[in-house]
C-alpha cells in the first residue's frame, strides 16, 4: 500500500442531518473525518477517513500543555447545477505549513492534503447543504500528541480534517456589524505567532471579545501590540477601508494573518482597476479621514463570512459611522463575485476553485 493511499472506514450509524435552512455556524459535525499519523520514524503515514469520533490522548500530550497546534478553514460549496466546489485549498495547505514552521510542526504534504479533502468531501457529500448562503465548512487541523511535559517540541503529530454544514457567520449576513477598536488587550506582536494560525491567538483574543460583546458590537479591532496605534486586523478578518476612492488595507507584518480572501479580494480589485494599497494605517490617520468625510467604505474578509461591512467603530469612546451604517458599493460588489465565483454563479477567470468528483466508489 502506497503512504499516500487513504484507507476507508464507513459509519455505519449516520447522523440526522440538520435543515439547510436552519444552520448555524459550526454547531453540527459530518459523518466521516479524516487522520493521519506522523512520527519521526514513519515520518506523516497511515491516512484514513474514518467515522466521526472523539480523540483519544493521554492526559500528558502536549497539545494540553503547551498548546503545539495549527488550522485551517475553507470551504465546500453546491452550485446550482448539484456540483461541489473547494474555493483555493492549495492556499489553505500553503498557509497551513507557513504555520506549520512557526510553531516547529513537521511540514504536510500539501497536494496530498488537498486531495485528502477532496476525497472526505466526496464521502460526506450528502452534506453540502444547498440553501442560499450555506456551505459546508472544513476545518484541517494539526494536533501534538507526545506523552511528554518538558518544553520541547512534539515527536508524534496527527493531521486531522472535520467537516461541518454552516450558515452565515454573522447573524446580520452581508449587513454591515459594529466593531470595537482594542486598545487594552495585545493579541499578538511582530515576532510572535499572529502570522500563524494557531490556537493561542484565538484564546487571547476572547477577553476582549467577551467585554465588547457586552457592549453590544460583534468583533474587536485590533492595534498593534507595541505602540497600539497601527490597525491589524478583526479577531475573525483582514480589514479594508476605501478612502477617497482608494481601498487600503494593513500589510502583512508578520503580525497579521495572511488570509486567503484578502488575497482575492486585492486580486478583484486590481482587475477592476481599483486602486488597493497594502500599508501601515494608524487609528488616528483613519479617525481623521471620517471626520473629514473622506472615509467612504470599511469591510472585513475572510473564510466564514466572506466578505463584512463595517457600519460602526468605536475609538476611545469616539463613534464613528461609515457610509450611514449601510453596505457600500465595493462590499456589495466583491460580496456577490466571490460568492458567485464560489457558488458558480459568476465565471471564474482566476481558477480559484476546484471541483469535487459528484460520484465516489466506497
Amino acid at each position: 500500500m502506497s503512504e499516500n493511499t487513504i484507507t476507508f472506514t464507513k459509519n455505519e450509524n449516520p447522523k440526522v442531518k440538520p435543515q439547510s435552512d436552519q444552520l448555524s455556524f459550526g454547531k453540527y459535525f459530518t459523518d466521516h473525518m479524516f487522520i493521519q499519523d506522523y512520527s519521526p520514524q514513519e515520518g506523516w503515514h497511515n491516512p484514513r477517513v474514518v467515522p466521526y469520533q472523539p480523540i483519544v490522548l493521554d492526559p500528558a500530550a502536549i497539545i494540553f500543555h503547551y498548546g503545539q497546534t495549527v488550522f485551517e478553514g475553507l470551504k465546500a460549496y453546491k452550485t446550482k447545477s448539484g456540483q461541489i466546489k473547494l474555493f483555493r485549498p492549495d492556499k489553505n495547505m500553503d498557509r497551513l505549513n507557513r504555520s506549520n514552521d512557526r510553531m516547529c510542526i513537521p511540514p504536510i504534504d500539501e497536494e496530498f492534503a488537498v486531495e485528502a479533502v477532496k476525497y472526505l468531501v466526496q464521502i460526506d457529500q450528502d452534506w453540502v447543504p444547498d440553501a442560499p448562503g450555506t456551505s459546508l465548512y472544513v476545518r484541517p487541523f494539526i494536533i501534538s500528541t507526545e506523552p511528554y511535559l518538558g518544553v520541547s517540541p512534539s515527536a508524534t503529530y496527527q493531521f486531522i480534517v472535520i467537516l461541518s454544514p454552516v450558515g452565515a457567520y454573522y447573524e446580520s449576513g452581508i449587513n454591515p456589524v459594529k466593531i470595537a477598536v482594542e486598545d487594552r488587550y495585545v493579541r499578538t506582536v511582530k515576532g510572535g505567532t499572529g502570522e500563524a494560525k494557531t490556537a493561542g491567538n484565538y484564546a487571547s483574543s476572547l477577553k476582549a471579545q467577551e467585554v465588547v460583546a457586552k457592549e453590544g458590537y460583534e468583533q474587536v479591532l485590533w492595534l498593534d501590540g507595541i505602540e497600539k496605534k497601527y490597525i491589524e486586523e478583526v479577531g475573525s478578518m483582514n480589514v479594508f477601508f476605501k478612502v477617497n476612492g482608494e481601498v487600503i488595507t494593513p500589510e502583512l507584518n508578520g503580525s497579521i494573518l495572511a488570509g486567503v480572501t484578502r488575497d482575492s479580494v486585492i486580486e478583484l480589485l486590481k482587475h477592476w482597476n481599483i486602486p488597493v494599497t497594502e500599508r501601515r494605517i494608524t487609528m488616528e490617520e483613519l479617525y481623521n479621514y471620517h471626520q473629514k468625510g473622506e472615509l467612504e467604505e470599511a469591510f472585513g474578509s475572510g473564510t466564514a463570512a466572506v466578505i463584512s461591512p463595517i457600519g460602526e467603530l468605536v475609538w476611545e469612546g469616539k463613534k464613528m459611522t461609515i457610509n450611514n451604517s449601510e453596505t457600500g458599493e465595493i462590499s456589495k460588489r466583491l460580496y456577490d463575485t466571490l460568492t458567485g465565483i464560489q457558488y458558480g454563479t459568476e465565471e471564474d477567470v482566476f481558477n480559484w476553485t476546484t471541483p469535487i468528483k459528484e460520484t465516489l466508489e466506497k
